[in-house]
């Protein structure tokens, strides 16, 4: 079983490597012949006046990716806490089986429900077309509660006991118990769901195009319209005039999703140095 067991490990972390060896292969050449610094920093994207500016698409994906975490962290947040410690067995069941529903709804049936509601709702009430940024990160919060809900809920539960009753015994009430023993305990597996969670908003594509639009520019505020880099990258693909520029796309999504790990890894290496208390 160890060699089975050391088999599937390597053919996992083999499987990484060649997609990390085809996609640098391919789009690195092409990221040269347009310039580094003109293709991440530029602000347009006008392929017939020899324009590859990706800029636009990186700053809509970090305004949508931000603001899904920040709709969405604190309510799974919260909603994980009542079911693992307050949650009544008779409701508890239903909860569960209603966010592993959640979990297995495909992305287009999201999108259309974007497409229906949030989208006519943001144009009634603030105007413009409705496809937006806030409407986009509205949906991704609501996408990703399942994926951090699970993995939280797994994480808390997994705090010995011994550390609620330690600082019930010291005199600490529920909330700061919570707050400042449990939660911090939990961290490491609270960021895995967080960090699988953004790895589901960076690459979404069919959602996004509902709710975000596919505009190529810099969006203005929360209500405007922008693409990200996963559209971007269907859309050139679907285009097929531009494949070379896809592939620079993906080096480029990729190393986003590599900095937001280590990130997400040296914020937990450092709440979680710190002790709990």
């Amino acid at each position: 079983m160890k060699v089975v067991f050391l088999i599937a490990a390597c053919a996992s972390v083999l499987a990484v490597f060649l997609i990390c060896v085809f996609l640098f292969a391919n789009g690195l050449p092409a990221m040269g012949k347009i310039g580094p610094l003109k293709f991440l920093f530029g602000t347009e994207w006008r392929p017939t006046n020899d324009k590859f500016g990706i800029l636009p698409m990186i700053v809509a994906s970090i305004y949508v990716t931000a603001g899904a975490i920040l709709i969405g962290v604190p309510i799974a947040l919260f909603t994980s806490v009542f079911m693992a410690r307050y949650c009544p067995k008779k409701i508890y069941k239903p909860l569960k089986s209603g966010i592993e529903l959640m979990a297995g709804v495909p992305s287009i049936v999201y999108g259309y429900f974007g497409l229906v509601l949030l989208v006519p709702l943001i144009r009634q009430l603030f105007g413009g077309t409705g496809s937006s940024m806030l409407a986009a990160c509205i949906l991704l919060g609501i996408m990703i509660l399942p994926t951090i809900m699970r993995t939280t809920e797994e994480a808390l539960k997994a705090v010995p006991d011994s550390y609620r009753e330690g600082s019930f015994g010291l005199g600490a009430g529920r909330l700061r118990t919570v707050f400042q023993v449990v939660l911090p305990s939990a961290v490491p597996g609270i960021l895995a769901g967080i960090i699988l969670a953004v790895g589901r908003i960076v690459g979404e594509t069919a959602a996004l195009m509902y709710t975000a639009g596919t505009v190529a520019g810099i969006p203005s505020n929360l209500f405007g319209s922008g693409r990200t880099l996963a559209v971007h990258m269907y859309v050139l693909t679907n285009e097929g005039l531009y494949t070379n520029q896809s592939y620079a796309t993906a080096v480029v999504l990729l190393g986003i999703v590599v900095l937001i790990n280590a990130l997400s890894g040296f914020i937990a290496k450092k709440i979680t140095g710190k002790g709990i208390g």
